[in-house]
């Protein structure tokens, strides 16, 4: 019996760990993205550097990644790292200096631009860096890559 419910238990944590979310970030200045994993596939667009994607399927070398629109497309691996970036999809965004809404804002945040993930704050808030060196607390309905 005691067997029985450890092989249950190992299962779940398998399919939980399985269903994880794997978000990486664009680490060069621009990549291509292509409608098959290979360079002779059709080239559908460019994405700039820092961008979060998340990884969907994984082949030898390639990736096929979502993007915060929601498009479907493969990228070589050796584009991205695992470097966490988030994305602004709000039309504006206020970064705070803690994470509660009546502290100062640091810095409004046009839609696109992409800030470095730091770390979870307060159910939510999260924590990011600005390019410029700015640290603050955004909504995390504010941005996408969570």
């Amino acid at each position: 019996m005691w067997r029985r419910a450890l092989v249950a238990v190992s299962l779940i944590g398998a399919a939980g760990a399985a269903l994880a979310i794997d978000y990486r970030s664009v680490s060069v200045p621009a990549a291509i993205l292509y409608d098959a994993p290979s360079q002779a596939g059709k080239k559908l667009y460019l994405i700039k550097g820092q961008t979060p994607v998340e990884v969907v399927v994984r082949l030898e070398g390639w990736h096929k990644v979502r993007d915060a629109e929601g498009t479907l497309a493969w990228i070589e691996a050796k584009n991205l790292t695992d470097k966490r970036t988030l994305v602004v999809t709000a039309a504006k965004a206020e970064m705070h200096q803690s994470d509660k809404v009546e502290s100062p804002v640091l810095l409004e945040l046009d839609k696109w631009v992409a800030v470095d993930w730091l770390e979870a704050a307060a159910p939510g808030w999260v924590k990011v860096r600005h390019r410029d060196g700015a640290t603050g607390y955004i909504r995390s309905t504010q941005v996408w890559g969570l």
